[in-house]
């Protein structure tokens, strides 16, 4: 086949324990999912789950063990961190039963869905897509997949973030409004997943604003942590 230009690679992420990659291929959001985190943004309740997406080229892989540079982006004086447990899928489906979902995960890691909260909260205000608050560059962090045999009781997992080595998030994933059984049969209904799909699960409270020269570290226990340092 020939192409009018040379396609860019792959975006993947290394899975731990392997010398493979986990090639990316769509990355869904689900929105306000810890009960603290919604109430924080001016909402209660467990309303129905919803979803946005990020392009798969907004990956940023963390490296263990490395302090690995992310770019404060254009256009924000409000840029923000949401810590979160990353699902990755093995096996895709469509109309997922929660009974089934979990035999669709090839593993978890841990991620970042960074937000431009001003544009994304202008973009609300007129009742506009909000993707320019959530789907640019560089916008989502993710450490290594870690396989799902060995990735532990996630379902239960502490998830917490510190900036500059102070906290700024800590709850469990136990905390999620929907679960990620739950999650994916919702998902499942909208879009035919895919193995490749990542879905960053949502953030619970204490996100907050950051800026060029901090350090945010987080984790999901059983699966590590990753550090970066905005530039």
């Amino acid at each position: 086949m020939s192409y009018v230009f040379q396609p860019a690679p792959a975006t993947s992420v290394p899975v731990v324990g392997t010398g493979a990659q986990f090639p990316v291929h769509r990355i869904y959001c689900v929105g306000r999912n810890y009960e603290e985190h919604a109430k924080e943004m001016g909402f209660t309740g467990r309303e129905p789950p919803f979803f946005f997406m990020k392009p798969a080229d907004a990956i940023v892989v963390a490296a263990p063990g490395t302090t690995t540079a992310l770019p404060y982006p254009p256009l924000t004086a409000n840029l923000h961190h949401e810590i979160e447990l990353v699902v990755a899928i093995g096996k895709g489906g469509k109309n997922i039963a929660a009974a089934e979902a979990l035999s669709h995960i090839y593993g978890y890691a841990v991620g970042l869905d960074m937000t431009r909260r001003d544009l994304q909260n202008d973009m609300k205000k007129q009742g506009r897509p909000w993707c320019i608050g959530k789907g640019f560059d560089a916008s989502a962090p993710i450490g290594p997949i870690t396989p799902a045999a060995l990735a532990g009781d996630v379902a239960k997992a502490g998830i917490w973030l510190q900036v500059n080595g102070v906290d700024r998030q800590r709850s469990s994933v136990a905390q999620l409004i929907w679960n990620i059984a739950e999650t994916i049969e919702h998902l499942s209904a909208a879009w035919e997943l895919q193995p490749g799909d990542l879905i960053y699960t949502g953030t619970p409270e204490g996100v907050g604003a950051v800026v060029t020269g901090d350090v945010l570290e987080g984790g999901v226990d059983g699966l590590g942590s990753i550090r970066l340092k905005l530039v």
